[in-house]
């Protein structure tokens, strides 16, 4: 191991070997919230164009594009903050998102025809995608190693509280005889309020010592943030890793122009030699295939779940069905995202998302298979919620964490962004075409492409993604080990394309403008 990586390691080292203390907490809290409001969404959407279509007169196009455009929107939010946290930072974009999220939750309950809250969706599915690629990169750099699966699955497990949150309060008002058109405003209007309680939070949040260190090469600003979470107080090296931000610049500027221009050229350079380099295109693929693969299924069934329970209940009532919704999410799905993060750090990622995708594939196979699948309730009901089980404690959880520790920490966010945004497709292609498909195939049918989709999973995890369960964040990112050697001259040579330079130029040319990585040798 190099002077410089040991530096690294050593400074890092009471951030990784920290026992989960309040700090901990607090960021899993502010980033948590977040995602209580997307699973929020998530369903009550489904039940609220079930309210509007006698009301805007919505046609079974209009039901699915409400469903799913929030979805679609959320794709381009992902992509954007997350290539923006590489270059601008975490701290400057966080709070931003769900600033975004808050402010298209409120309009969707003035909404007063189809196309306002059609436009007032995409706003909500904006914030909401650039909450998948900032929370999960923050928290992830933030982790101690033991715990960093179960601090990370923590924040997305708040999903699940949000999952039982949608139909119980569409219960309360359903059952309480609020008017339809009073009903639905304020369904949608209560999920700006747990986004809006953690904005000042977000805002508020230190630079992660990873990104201070790894991008801006801020020795000081990293042993202070360290020393925050930690407690801790750490000495400064003196081998060339301390020099502050103030000397290269978070934006790579260097006094010169020239090389200001250079210097964007290598970053830009930088980022595709990382991510197309041979281990990270194919843990890319490996997280952004899963990703999406998964949600297919997810929110295929889930924003489509009122549809599905009419179907197998023709005379059930709304309320009936929304009741039938929370207790599958209360005896299946709850218990699921708990179990994963509980286990997340013991069996590891690459099982319980394996076996999760393995699990989903038996149980909507069953239902496609077995003659009364997909019309006795006392079949399905049980099947469908087994699936959800093995969703949660599968790969909806690992999902959300592989991308945020797998990843070099100059691409971390960039990685994850395109990750989520491959779900969010995903996402947004299930919602839009299960109605569809449940009028021309029927339950049956959508439960036999949803055990299709859940297959390839399977061999998607098993052949391109790593296990980084135990592992330090800069070990499990391949900036340390046998790795760290083929990443910095991959980049090396990306960096001399760019700005003109020979690959073997002098080392002191590379110190005075070039942004410290802890996967640099000396």
């Amino acid at each position: 191991m190099s002077e410089q990586t040991a530096s690294v390691t050593d400074l890092y080292r009471p951030l990784d070997d920290a026992e989960i203390g309040r700090k901990h907490w607090l960021t899993v809290f502010t980033a948590g919230m977040g995602f209580f409001t997307d699973a929020y969404d998530l369903f009550i959407i489904g039940t609220v164009t079930v309210l509007l279509t006698p009301l805007f007169h919505l046609s079974t196009n209009q039901i699915s594009l409400l469903n799913s455009i929030s979805l679609l929107a959320s794709v381009a939010g992902a992509l954007t903050f997350g290539r923006l946290m590489d270059m601008w930072g975490r701290k400057r974009m966080y709070g931003l998102e769900v600033a975004i999220l808050v402010l298209g939750a409120l309009l969707t309950a003035f909404a007063w025809n189809f196309t306002s809250l059609f436009v007032f969706r995409l706003l909500v599915g904006y914030g909401v995608g650039g909450d998948y690629a900032t929370s999960a990169v923050i928290t992830s750099e933030y982790a101690n190693r033991r715990s960093r699966g179960r601090l990370v699955g923590s924040v997305f497990a708040m999903q699940g509280l949000g999952l039982l949150a949608g139909p119980a309060i569409a219960s309360i008002f359903l059952g309480a005889g609020v008017p339809d058109h009073l009903a639905w405003r304020l369904m949608l209007g209560l999920g700006a309020v747990p986004a809006a309680s953690v904005v000042y939070l977000r805002r508020k949040i230190r630079e992660t010592p990873r990104y201070t260190l790894s991008v801006r090469g801020d020795l000081e600003a990293t042993a202070t943030t360290v020393a925050w979470v930690t407690g801790q107080q750490q000495a400064l090296g003196t081998n060339g890793a301390g020099r502050s931000a103030s000397g290269t610049g978070s934006s790579g500027g260097t006094g010169s122009s020239g090389k200001t221009d250079a210097k964007r050229v290598e970053r830009r350079s930088g980022v595709r030699a990382r991510l197309t380099s041979k281990p990270f295109l194919r843990r890319l693929v490996g997280t952004a295939g899963s990703w999406f693969l998964m949600d297919v299924a997810f929110y295929g069934n889930s924003v489509s779940s009122p549809l599905i329970l009419k179907l197998l209940q023709p005379k059930g009532t709304l309320l009936d069905h929304t009741l039938i919704s929370l207790a599958i999410f209360a005896a299946a799905a709850f218990p699921g995202y708990w179990l994963a993060v509980l286990l997340m750090d013991r069996i590891g990622r690459k099982r319980i998302q394996w076996q999760g995708f393995a699990v989903m594939t038996a149980a909507f196979s069953l239902i496609w298979l077995l003659p009364d699948g997909a019309t006795a309730v006392g079949v399905f009901l049980p099947l469908f919620a087994i699936s959800y089980f093995f969703i949660e404690f599968g790969p909806n959880e690992t999902t959300f964490v592989y991308p945020s520790e797998i990843f070099p920490t100059s691409v971390r966010g960039t990685a994850d962004g395109i990750s989520a945004a491959a779900g969010k497709l995903g996402a947004f292609l299930g919602a839009l075409l299960v109605p569809h498909l449940l009028a021309s195939v029927g339950i049956s049918g959508v439960m036999g492409v949803m055990a299709g989709v859940s297959a390839v999973g399977i061999v998607l995890t098993l052949v391109s993604l790593p296990e980084p369960k135990g592992q330090t964040l800069e070990a499990a990112a391949a900036e340390v080990g046998p790795e760290a050697e083929v990443l910095a001259a991959c980049f090396g040579r990306a960096a001399a394309a760019g700005s003109g330079q020979p690959p073997g130029r002098d080392e002191s040319d590379e110190a005075a403008d070039e942004p410290l990585s802890a996967s640099r040798t000396s």
